[in-house]
């Protein structure tokens, strides 16, 4: 070996491993630099790992598909969301605890504005991106629903409820963040999200505890009166007055 080859000097800077990209960072930072160069259809996996100076297998050890690199951060993203909503006990209203998981969706768009807003503009422009961010959406909605379900469970209506809580929390995510992406990520998206998210918790919570097979905002109070055959109807009438009047307390 040549002295040429030797150990750098003391002071001498050097890239090494530990300042290096990680590489699945690398993968994303090529794959939209040639989508931004190139456009999304004209470039190919080979493409990216080319730019990235890897292999094709290192590229699919990270991502399955090329849509997958557009979305980088959405399974560990997910996965926080869950593991939050795990987290929660019986005490928690349920709809104020998913409002405040879908906090941490947005936590990682605000995370890398610059990327997050090209990636906007990116999936505006091709279908089946749009396509692919719905079902990344449609796995947030499930995991609220399937969360609200649990927690709603035994109420009257309890599975139509959860579903319909949990849609309308990804609609008012999905309404403030919009409106932050195509601001170009300026302006105060916190308090667009509180605004959006205000609406859900106005129509839905403060969830009502269970009182049995349904609940106490659905029941009724029955009034059953009794009668001798042949009272004269004013005096039935006068006897139904009373009872209603009456403290429900009172026996």
């Amino acid at each position: 070996m040549s002295s040429s080859s030797a150990a750098p000097r003391r002071g001498e800077k050097t890239e090494t491993a530990a300042t290096k990209p990680p590489m699945r960072d690398a993968l994303v930072a090529a794959a939209f630099q040639l989508f931004l160069e190139r456009g999304y259809e004209q470039t190919t996996v080979d493409d990216i790992v080319t730019l990235a100076g890897v292999g094709r297998r290192s590229f699919f050890r990270y991502f399955p598909s090329k849509e997958d690199v557009v979305f980088p951060d959405h399974e560990r993203s997910l996965a926080d969301v869950t593991d939050y909503l795990a987290a929660g006990d019986d005490a928690d209203d349920p709809v104020l605890r998913v409002c405040e998981a879908v906090r941490l969706v947005l936590r990682m768009y605000t995370e890398n504005p610059t990327f997050s807003v090209q990636r906007y503009r990116l999936t505006k422009k091709v279908p089946g991106l749009r396509a692919y961010e719905l079902s990344v959406v449609w796995r947030y909605e499930r995991a609220f629903a399937e969360y609200l379900r649990r927690r709603l469970a035994g109420r009257r209506d309890g599975s139509l409820r959860a579903d319909v809580i949990a849609a309308a929390v990804a609609a008012a995510h999905n309404n403030a963040l919009r409106s932050w992406l195509r601001s170009d990520g300026k302006g105060d998206v916190g308090t667009e999200m509180d605004h959006a998210l205000g609406y859900v918790q106005s129509a839905f919570g403060p969830s009502p505890a269970p009182t049995g097979p349904g609940d106490a905002e659905d029941s009724e109070d029955v009034v059953v009166l009794v009668s001798r055959r042949g009272a004269p109807l004013w005096r039935v009438v006068q006897e139904i007055e009373a009872t209603l009047e009456r403290d429900p307390g009172q026996h």
